[in-house]
């Protein structure tokens, strides 16, 4: 039997007995997330809340993930040392509510101590070029900074879209299997059980967190989930050095990275600064529309997995019908970005 199935059931098992405890710990401790006074602010929930709920996720990942140590060594120590320094960010955070600067810089240390690691983008093939002399692009000098921003851009994208009950947790889900799948085509193994894990843990942690959640993930949660889906996606690009395995994680987390685009160029425009809070994202505004709780995450739900079947049909085809691959998964996040900008312009109005 495979080994990524029991990885998948054991994170599963440890994150779904766990939350109750680490439920009662967040509700002693004063990890509570409160309502906003008179229905301001960006927070859609009406009573206190415990939060610190990622704290079960991280253990239902990494238990499993530790018995690979012995064989990938340093590359995946740096991943797991990397999530646990973002995981002591975010549980400062949930009680004590840290400035934007302090997070972003905390956010930059984990990613360059994964980064210090080995765990970088240095080359990168084209899947269709016509000779040897066009197949291999150096990034050199460059490969740093672009991990660096792909890992911090990517841990703030999941950390914005967590704000219905089960959004994150949910997503995080579909980009996981969505990268499990992949990873099995490309004969991937250790990335197969990572991502495994990462899928048992946030299913583990769901069945509390579904509307109406018992308890929040909180940033101890969101931020260890971007990051650790960013560096899988890293460490996946490190062994099939392809454009494909950027291009995959990329549509894999389409929804957030698209959310995050939108709030970028809406703060520009109305010179707020970019990373104030809210109450525009685009589950704010499918509430406005008249969805109810659990309609607007089922929707963005499925917008997530278009976008993760943009990106198994990129990796489906091969040769010259990559290409069609790829114009199926560039279609797919053309529509759904027009249907959520026309969304967010939606917003705006009745807003005015």
């Amino acid at each position: 039997m495979p080994r990524y199935p029991l990885a998948f059931i054991f994170a599963f098992l440890t994150s779904y007995f766990l939350t109750p405890l680490v439920k009662k710990i967040a509700t002693r401790t004063g990890a509570m997330d409160i309502p906003d006074s008179a229905g301001e602010g960006r927070r859609v929930h009406i009573r206190p809340t415990p939060r610190l709920g990622g704290l079960a996720i991280y253990l239902g990942f990494m238990l499993p993930a530790l018995t690979l140590l012995p064989r990938e060594g340093e590359r995946l120590f740096g991943l797991l040392l990397g999530a646990t320094l973002i995981l002591l960010l975010g549980i400062a955070d949930d009680y004590r509510n840290l400035s934007p600067r302090v997070k972003l810089a905390g956010q930059v240390l984990a990613a360059l101590v994964f980064i210090y690691m080995g765990n970088r983008v240095v080359w990168l093939s084209n899947p269709w070029a016509d000779g040897p002399h066009n197949a291999m692009w150096y990034i050199g000098i460059w490969s740093v900074p672009l991990t660096l921003l792909w890992v911090v851009g990517i841990t703030n994208t999941l950390n914005l879209i967590d704000g219905l009950d089960g959004l994150a947790a949910g997503v995080t889900a579909i980009a996981s299997v969505t990268l499990l799948l992949v990873a099995l085509q490309e004969g991937q193994a250790n990335i197969v059980f990572l991502t495994a894990a990462l899928a048992g843990s946030t299913l583990g942690f769901l069945p509390y967190n579904f509307n109406p959640a018992q308890i929040f993930m909180g940033d101890t949660g969101s931020l260890f989930l971007g990051f650790v889906l960013a560096a899988i996606a890293v460490q996946g690009a490190l062994k099939s050095a392809t454009v494909i395995a950027l291009a995959v994680p990329i549509l894999a987390l389409g929804l957030p990275i698209l959310d995050t685009f939108l709030a970028i160029v809406r703060r520009f425009r109305n010179g707020s600064p970019i990373f104030q809070a809210d109450r525009q994202h685009l589950h704010h505004r499918l509430l406005e529309r008249g969805l109810s709780h659990r309609q607007a995450v089922l929707f963005l739900y499925s917008v997530s997995g278009v976008f993760g079947m943009g990106a198994l049909a990129i990796t489906e085809a091969r040769g010259r019908f990559g290409l069609f691959g790829l114009a199926f998964a560039v279609l797919a996040f053309i529509l759904n970005l027009r249907r959520l900008r026309q969304l967010d312009m939606r917003g705006k109005d009745l807003e005015g």
